[in-house]
């Protein structure tokens, strides 16, 4: 199967001049999605991982379902003023705008070996600023893992120093 095949391509949202990759549809395709989610499993199980982050929202469909397969720790990382707890922040930049991420202040312990998913790799904002509370809790960034990789917009260049692990990418289109 190409899962690239499965994911809709909608150009000019959420603004003129951007190609919008939408995986709600690999999502609900149970082969696309099954084998997404198998192949992030199959990379990670003999890793020894401790906890798998998440970043809001559709971080949360892989990784979830990552830790559960691996037996481990799922963390999310959140958009400002969604966590109950006390929490750390880091802000960022979007393509089309500005946000703020949070994590639970007590969500990694230091030392702990961690996974950061998400669903894509864009301009790298969103990952950067996960990258950096995760380092900010003293945990330990094996790789940043996503489904699709768009390596024109060099989101990697936000994440210099972590391994990267992309499924599929979407190049200059």
């Amino acid at each position: 199967m190409n899962l690239k095949d499965t994911i809709r391509s909608i150009p000019g949202w959420p603004i003129e001049g951007v190609i919008f990759r939408d995986l709600t549809t690999l999502m609900q395709d149970p082969e696309a999605y099954r084998e997404s989610c198998d192949i992030l499993y199959d990379r990670y199980k003999d890793m020894n991982i401790d906890k798998i982050v998440g970043i809001d929202a559709r971080g949360f469909v892989f990784g979830a379902v990552l830790a559960y397969k691996l037996g481990i720790g799922f963390v999310p990382v959140r958009k400002k003023g969604k966590l109950p707890y006390n929490t750390i922040e880091e802000s960022y930049s979007l393509e089309y705008g500005e946000a703020v991420m949070e994590i639970h202040e007590d969500a990694i312990a230091s030392g702990e070996r961690v996974i950061v998913v998400d669903d894509l790799i864009a301009t790298g904002g969103t990952i950067g600023a996960a990258v950096k509370l995760v380092r900010k809790l003293g945990g330990d960034i094996l790789e940043c893992a996503f489904v699709v990789e768009l390596p024109d917009l060099k989101g990697r260049e936000q994440i210099k120093d972590c391994k990267v692990f992309s499924i599929t990418e979407f190049e200059g289109e």
